[in-house]
């Protein structure tokens, strides 16, 4: 279970954060992963381009190829995987199509891709396939925040085909569909930030015993539907004030993230928030928080050669790491 968020700080600008929480039953070995535009990312179906856009986020690497859970590329366009069972199906190869196993997804259209409206574009020649990355390594389903300053969509690979959906939430949470998500959103709609108005009986003198009233309903439970919605809310009211809008945007996800004792899954174990992430697209900067440290940590796409061919990592580390840490060849 995951929550994953694009937000505007300051709409009269281009900036633009995008970041998620990685909400698992135990660690995979993420790492910081930087993969130049001249490193070959091997396709199963699709030819490989020779050079793409440069890529920064958080991936495990198997055999060469980064499986990302979440990047940005140097452009600013940002995309993330989320948990998405019950509903996602993929499909047999169609011919015609562009053929894209899960896992090829998001290197495919970052690499391919500058703005949001190409990668719409793109994805609807997309047809994802049931090809596993190995046997050891079988698909996990999923679903798409694709995002830069100026749109927001999910795709979503459905039993009907690669489903594009509109995103003015500008928030993915895990099942079920986008569309389910925005419609129940009006049954909130009634929320504020404000003090509540007395239209429960505006003869009977009633007044507001204590601050946030107005927001009496907003869902506090773990499940997707109710970090959605707590999600939009929170993110719609959002006011940095002097504090770094990076900062505010992980108070953000600490309100959707999961606590190691909350969520119990059905094997006995944990699912807690292992990381929460920030992308500042318009820098290309990386941040991110591990579960056990209080440091905010990040990787700067630019400090790197962006026209290598090396595939380069940082590991996620905690509270003894510099502020800015640099990734290295694996």
């Amino acid at each position: 279970m995951c929550t994953a968020l694009s937000l505007l700080p300051d709409p009269s600008s281009a900036s633009h954060l995008f970041g998620r929480t990685l909400d698992i039953e135990r660690p995979y070995g993420a790492k910081v992963v930087v993969a130049p535009r001249r490193y070959p990312l091997r396709l199963r179906r699709a030819p490989a381009a020779l050079s793409h856009y440069a890529l920064i986020g958080a991936a495990v690497c198997q055999d060469g190829f980064p499986l990302y859970f979440e990047a940005a590329n140097e452009h600013g366009l940002c995309m993330a995987g989320l948990n998405f069972p019950g509903f996602a199906a993929y499909h047999p190869p169609i011919e015609g199509r562009i053929n894209l196993a899960p896992f090829e997804l998001i290197p495919y259209v970052l690499g391919r891709c500058a703005a949001a409206s190409q990668a719409r574009a793109l994805l609807e020649q997309v047809n994802v396939t049931d090809d596993a990355f190995s046997p050891d390594l079988p698909n996990t389903p999923l679903h798409w925040l694709i995002a830069d300053a100026r749109e927001c969509f999910a795709a979503e690979s459905m039993a009907s085909g690669l489903v594009l959906t509109d995103d003015p939430a500008r928030t993915l949470t895990n099942s079920p569909p986008l569309a389910h998500h925005l419609l129940r959103l009006a049954d909130h709609m009634a929320l504020t930030p404000a003090p509540p108005a007395n239209h429960f009986a505006p003869a009977v003198p009633l007044e507001p015993y204590s601050y946030g009233m107005g927001a009496l309903g907003l869902p506090g439970d773990l499940s997707s539907p109710s970090r959605f919605v707590r999600a939009v809310f929170l993110s719609r009211h959002s006011d940095c004030g002097d504090m770094p809008p990076v900062l505010q945007f992980l108070h953000l996800l600490e309100s959707v993230a999961q606590l190691r004792g909350a969520t119990r899954t059905q094997d006995g174990a944990f699912e807690y928030t292992h990381y929460m992430s920030c992308i500042d697209a318009s820098s290309s900067v990386y941040h991110y928080r591990l579960y056990g440290s209080a440091r905010v940590c990040a990787v700067r796409l630019h400090d790197h050669p962006l026209d290598g061919d090396a595939l380069l990592a940082a590991p996620m580390v905690g509270d003894a790491a510099p502020l800015f840490t640099r990734a290295e060849p694996l």
